[in-house]
């Protein structure tokens, strides 16, 4: 199969497909590991073979689709120095008694190179080492501006064909950038690729900028922004840079976020000492108010259903999550920890958990857990974790850390499971993260 990839408003989208007879996916449906909880866990060996064609295009993808998978958790890429084999001919099956020397489970070939017209054309084939068989294949053509792009599709392909969940990797991650000195912070603004690559500016610094969070059926954020008189919440379209004020309201306004549909924004707003939770529609600007209570109800999360609502409230005298109906209502608590606070919770999209942060004596830990509360699990602790973020799959969070000792925070990201914790490169200091949805 031929994807070819066109650009449009900055950003590469999947235009269009036609069959390719090369395309051989056996045993389509079949999941080659087992990624729930419990058991012996292993991650499943890769051996990622250097892609011919242009030299310095073919190192550039391998190395791509490599890192990827090194903090996938799930598939451990095999060291180029143990290849027994070199692979000249991607379109041949590999000697898979070779691989079998090596312990590979799977082998991926491609090629990446210039057509006639200048556009880019990678291909690549997975092929099952116990099998003998390919598994998966596809090719695309794009300009060759894109190629970072093709790669983290690709990635996405193969993790989905071995795992039997989506991939993550063609994703973008909107967070505060934060630079100079500490008493006199510059925060921006900023988008990444989810491996901290292709960094953009989104705002200036002129405002201070706090809390972004991505549409989860958009490119679109809405964030706070700080200037003169009262903090006004927008919405920012990430593909032709449009920003626009939805609300400006007395007081203070926290956190805001979208619906799963992204029609409508939920967020707190406090007035005197009570702080409670409003929804907006962005089409009528129409407001209704959701609690009413003299606590303070903050950092609402839709569940992926838009049916529920998680939030953090000390209406019970200490900062606690409680979930309650998308149309408001009495709320129910769901954390129980003795001696801890909660805060930051956020719906998985697969609705199956709620992710959290959990301050307990000194320590802040990032957590999960079922939206009934049970299953509490804490991934990473540390001096101070905050605000977790979910991958569109499900399977991985990142967060922001400042470890002590240091001016400033950094991005990090595990699995749900805390087999594999790993940092994520920005310029500078960076807070807030915010993972977008799946491009393609």
């Amino acid at each position: 199969m031929t994807f070819s990839l066109s650009r449009r408003n900055a950003t590469a989208l999947i235009a269009g497909a036609a069959a390719a007879p090369w395309i051989a996916p056996a045993r389509a449906q079949e999941r080659y590991l087992d990624i729930r909880p419990g058991g012996q866990f292993r991650p499943v060996t890769i051996a990622v073979t250097n892609f011919v064609g242009e030299a310095q295009q073919g190192a550039a993808t391998t190395s791509v689709i490599t890192n990827n998978f090194k903090r996938s958790v799930f598939l451990q890429p095999l060291e180029q120095k143990s290849f027994v084999e070199t692979i000249s001919n991607p379109d041949q099956a590999p000697q898979m008694d070779s691989w079998k020397m090596i312990n590979a489970q799977f082998v991926v070939t491609g090629r990446s190179g210039r057509n006639p017209d200048g556009r880019l054309r990678t291909d690549f084939r997975l092929w099952d080492v116990a099998t003998g068989q390919q598994v998966a294949g596809q090719q695309y053509v794009t300009d060759p501006a894109n190629s970072r792009r093709v790669a983290h599709i690709i990635s996405d392909a193969i993790f989905a064909r071995v795992t039997g969940e989506k991939g993550h990797f063609d994703t973008r991650v909107v967070f505060v950038d934060e630079s100079g000195p500490k008493e006199k912070r510059r925060k921006r603004l900023a988008i990444m690729d989810q491996d901290g690559a292709n960094i953009r500016y989104l705002t200036r610094g002129d405002d201070l900028v706090v809390t972004p969070r991505f549409s989860p059926s958009s490119q679109d954020v809405t964030f706070m922004s700080f200037g003169a008189g009262d903090p006004k919440v927008y919405v920012l379209n990430i593909e032709n840079g449009q920003r626009e004020v939805v609300g400006n309201f007395p007081g203070m306004t926290f956190s805001p976020r979208f619906s799963p549909d992204g029609q409508r924004i939920i967020m707190s707003l406090s007035q005197g000492s009570a702080t409670n939770l409003f929804t907006m529609d962005l089409r009528s600007r129409s407001t209704m108010r959701l609690t009413n209570t003299a606590a303070i109800d903050t950092s609402p999360s839709y569940s992926p259903d838009g049916s529920q609502i998680v939030f953090e409230s000390d209406r019970g005298g200490g900062q606690q999550i409680y979930t309650m109906g998308a149309s408001g209502g009495g709320g129910k608590r769901i954390s129980f920890g003795e001696g801890a606070r909660y805060s930051t919770p956020v719906w998985s999209p697969k609705g199956d958990y709620i992710a959290f942060t959990r301050q307990k004596g000194g320590s802040f830990g990032i957590g999960v857990m079922k939206p009934d509360g049970s299953g509490e699990r804490i991934l990473t602790e540390g001096y101070h974790n905050e605000g977790p973020t979910w991958a569109p799959n499900g399977l991985y969070l990142m967060f922001f850390r400042d470890p002590g000792g240091q001016s400033g925070s950094k991005i990090f990201m595990c699995d749900i499971f805390g087999r594999g914790e790993f940092p994520v490169a920005t310029p500078a200091f960076g807070s807030d993260p915010s993972w977008g949805p799946l491009l393609g």
